[in-house]
């Protein structure tokens, strides 16, 4: 699979993935989509204040996940695109922060208890951690730097896609038993993810290096 080929099948799949989010969650009633349905069984469970601490992580990270392509691969070159990437960078890291804030809260209240709720957790940290060494290396100019750490935050930031591509297929595996799949796939939609992107960054050093 060429360079070109997993560029639009990254774009192609974050702007599915950000659409299907919109409508589930902004236009039809967010109790019936799967996630709040299955909350909702536990009589303890209070969707208020639960429900905008996820509607606020849900506009972050779909804005996240569609800036990350276009920083990634269009060159900033010239003035303004040099400002353009500038200010969607601060909307990207913006974004990220707030959405890795919000989602500690919405980690305590994962579904699957302990096990999902760590595995989101470090997510998380990794994540916003990922971003900002990202954005330090560009305050010190070293641009290389700079967008191997925005790889993995992308990386990451992608856990939004593998998280749904493969939620059906541990439904599958675990016999439609919800609180299982969620449990694996808190872990499973951003580790093989940061460790793709480490063998990426790897190979194009070591090509590059020849």
């Amino acid at each position: 699979m060429g360079k070109s080929t997993i560029r639009t099948l990254v774009i192609v799949l974050a702007l599915a993935i950000s659409v299907y989010a919109v409508i589930q969650y902004g236009v039809f009633e967010p109790r019936k989509a799967g996630l709040i349905s299955i909350k909702l069984r536990d009589v303890n469970f209070h969707l208020e204040p639960w429900i905008y601490v996820l509607y606020t992580h849900i506009a972050t990270a779909v804005l996240a996940l569609v800036i990350g392509p276009f920083q990634l691969y269009l060159k900033p070159r010239g003035t303004k695109r040099l400002r353009r990437h500038r200010w969607l960078g601060y909307v990207y890291v913006g974004s990220v922060t707030i959405s890795g804030l919000v989602n500690l809260y919405l980690s305590l209240y994962a579904t699957g208890g302990l096990i999902s709720g760590l595995g989101f957790l470090l997510l998380d940290i990794a994540w916003v951690g990922a971003t900002w060494i990202s954005v330090f290396k560009i305050m010190g100019n070293n641009s290389q730097a700079h967008k191997t750490w925005m790889l993995r935050s992308y990386a990451l930031t992608f856990a939004a896609v593998t998280l749904r591509l493969w939620l059906p297929v541990l439904l599958i595996v675990y016999q439609g038993s919800f609180v299982q799949a969620y449990q694996v796939v808190a872990w499973l939609c951003w580790i093989p993810n940061l460790l793709f992107i480490e063998a990426w960054i790897r190979f194009r050093t070591m090509s590059n290096g020849r």
